[in-house]
C-alpha cells in the first residue's frame, strides 16, 4: 500500500533533499502518517488527526519524537491532499489562548478508506513507537521543552516503563461492551474512547519548566470516563474496586497546617444554604474548592466556575454574590483553608499527588499486581482492596507526613459514605461473574492468544472469613 501510494503521489517530495539530512525517509514518514490514519479509521471513520503544517513544528531529533518525523511530512501531507486521499480541515487562529483555535485535521479520504478495507492487516498488527517519551517537561505555554537527564529523570522513567509494560499485558476491559468504544460526553462535546490496549500507556507531565511543578500521570483510556463506567472494569477477568482519597489537595493543606481532614469536607448543611438542596450544594461547593485551589485570583476562578458546568445547568447562572456566600461557608468549614484559596497551590498540590501515585505504581509494579491511577482514585482487583489502601495510607504519609484518609467508591453510593466489610463484600459477591458479551469474549481470547496467558478460572463465592488462597485479604 505505502508503495503504491509513494509512486503515485510522493515523486516531487523524493527530489527534494534540501536542509539537513534527515534520520527517517519520506517513504517511512509516508508509512507512519498511513498507519495513523489507519488506526483513527478504524477506531471511526469520522476521527480526525491533529497535525502541523508548519515546518518548524518537526524537530526529528526531539526526545519526544521517537519516531523521528521531520519536517518531510509536510510535503507528503499536502500531497496525499492533492491527490485526494485526505480529507483536510486547515488550522483557524482567532487571538492567544482563544477557544475557537483549531490545529489542522486530517483524516483518511473516501479512496483511502477503500484500500484500508482491501488491506491484509489488521489494527492488532498496529503497535506504538517503542521509546516513546514518558516523562515530559512543559514551559509556562504548555508546550514541550527539551531537558538534560538526571539520575532522577532517569529513574522516573524506567520505573514508568516497568508499568507500562505490566499494564500492557493486563487485559483491561469491560464485560458488557460490545465493541471497544465508549461514548462520553452529551451533545457537541460527545465523543469516543477507545480501550484498545495502545490507549492504556502512562506518561508523566510535569509543567513550568519545573520538576516541582505538576508531576500527574495521565494517558490511560479510564482516565477519560466516568465513575460509573469504571466501576464496570475488569483486570484479568476480575471485578475491580475503586478507591480514593478523601478531599485529597484539601487534606493536603489540612496535613501542612499539622492538621487531619478526618470528614467530609465538602458537605454543608441544608440550613445553611436553603436556596439549594443539600446535594447540589455539596456539588457546588466541591466545585468552587477545587477551582479556587488552583486559581490564581478570585475572578478568573469565578468564571471557569460557571463555565465549568453544561448548558443549562444552574451553575452556569450563579452571580458572584452567590458564589460569595458559597466561599464563606467553605472557609467556615474548613478553616485551615484561610489564605490558601486563589494563591495558584494547585500545580503544587499536583506535584505531591504525582509522588503519592508514583508510589503506590511502584509498590504493586513490584508485585505484579495491576493498578489503574485516576490522579486521586485508583482500581484494583476486588481481592486487593484492602492493599491498595494500605499502600494508599503509607504513601500519602511518607509524602505530606501523615496517613491520609481513604473510601471505597461503590456505584450508587454518596460520595465519602462509609462501606462496611459485609457491604463490599454482597458488592463483590454480586459482580463475581458479570454477563460477558461475545465482543468481550473475544478480545479475552486474542488476549490471551497474544499473550500465552490462561485467565480462565472458577470463580466460587469466596466470604471474609475464607482461608482460600484469592480470598479478599482485607481485615
Amino acid at each position: 500500500m505505502v508503495d503504491a501510494i509513494a509512486e503515485k503521489c510522493l515523486s516531487d517530495a523524493k527530489k527534494s533533499n534540501r536542509g539537513p539530512k534527515q534520520k527517517t525517509k519520506t517513504r517511512d514518514q509516508l508509512k507512519v502518517l498511513i498507519l495513523d490514519l489507519y488506526v483513527a479509521w478504524k477506531e471511526d471513520p469520522e476521527l480526525s488527526i491533529g497535525v502541523s503544517l508548519s515546518s518548524n513544528a518537526w524537530q526529528a531529533g526531539s526526545r519526544y519524537n521517537a519516531l523521528h518525523i521531520s519536517k518531510k511530512i509536510v510535503p507528503i501531507i499536502k500531497a496525499l491532499e492533492v491527490a485526494g486521499l485526505i480529507d483536510i480541515a486547515k488550522h483557524h487562529y482567532k487571538a492567544a489562548g482563544h477557544e475557537g483555535n483549531r490545529t489542522t485535521r486530517i483524516r483518511a479520504a473516501e479512496p483511502l478508506r477503500k484500500m484500508f478495507q482491501k488491506a491484509k492487516f489488521q489494527r492488532d498488527d498496529i503497535g506504538r513507537a517503542e521509546g516513546e517519551e514518558v516523562i515530559i517537561l512543559k514551559n509556562d505555554k504548555n508546550k514541550q521543552i527539551e531537558y538534560d537527564d538526571t539520575p532522577d529523570t532517569n529513574r522516573m522513567r524506567e520505573e514508568l516503563t516497568a508499568y507500562n509494560q505490566l499494564i500492557f499485558n493486563s487485559f483491561i476491559d469491560i464485560p458488557d461492551l460490545q465493541e471497544p468504544m465508549i461514548e462520553v460526553g452529551d451533545g457537541d462535546e460527545k465523543s469516543s474512547v477507545s480501550i484498545h490496549r495502545d490507549n492504556t500507556r502512562t506518561h508523566r507531565v510535569f509543567s513550568r519548566s519545573s520538576w516541582d511543578m505538576h508531576g500527574r500521570f495521565y494517558g490511560g483510556w479510564w482516565q477519560q470516563v466516568g465513575s460509573d463506567t469504571r466501576a464496570r472494569i475488569t483486570i484479568d477477568d476480575e471485578p475491580t474496586v475503586e478507591v480514593d482519597f478523601v478531599g485529597l489537595h484539601i487534606a493536603m493543606l489540612y496535613a501542612e497546617a499539622g492538621q487531619k481532614l478526618d470528614f467530609d469536607p465538602y458537605h454543608i448543611p441544608r440550613q445553611k444554604m436553603p436556596a439549594y438542596p443539600e446535594k447540589l450544594t455539596r456539588k457546588l461547593i466541591k466545585r468552587l474548592a477545587l477551582i479556587a485551589i488552583n486559581a490564581k485570583d478570585k475572578t478568573s476562578a469565578y468564571q471557569a466556575f460557571r463555565e465549568g458546568f453544561p448548558t443549562g445547568h444552574i451553575g452556569c447562572r450563579i452571580k458572584n454574590s452567590k458564589l460569595d456566600e458559597l466561599l464563606e461557608l467553605l472557609l467556615e468549614k474548613n478553616p485551615c483553608l484561610n489564605g490558601k484559596l486563589f494563591t495558584d497551590q494547585g500545580i503544587r498540590m499536583m506535584n505531591l499527588d504525582g509522588q503519592i501515585t508514583s508510589r503506590i505504581h511502584n509498590h504493586f509494579t513490584k508485585k505484579g499486581i495491576p493498578v489503574l491511577s485516576v490522579h486521586d482514585s485508583y482500581i484494583i482487583s476486588c481481592w486487593k482492596v484492602d492493599e491498595l489502601r494500605k499502600a494508599m495510607s503509607e504513601a500519602s504519609e511518607a509524602i505530606v507526613g501523615q496517613p491520609l484518609a481513604t473510601s471505597i467508591k461503590l456505584p450508587g453510593r454518596e460520595e465519602y459514605s462509609f462501606v462496611s466489610d459485609d457491604e463490599l463484600q454482597t458488592y463483590i459477591d454480586n459482580n463475581l461473574n458479570p454477563p460477558r458479551c461475545d465482543g468481550y469474549v473475544e478480545r479475552l481470547e486474542a488476549f490471551e492468544a497474544r499473550t500465552g496467558r490462561d485467565l480462565g478460572r472458577d470463580y466460587g463465592i469466596l466470604s471474609l472469613g475464607d482461608d482460600e488462597e484469592d480470598a479478599p485479604d482485607w481485615e
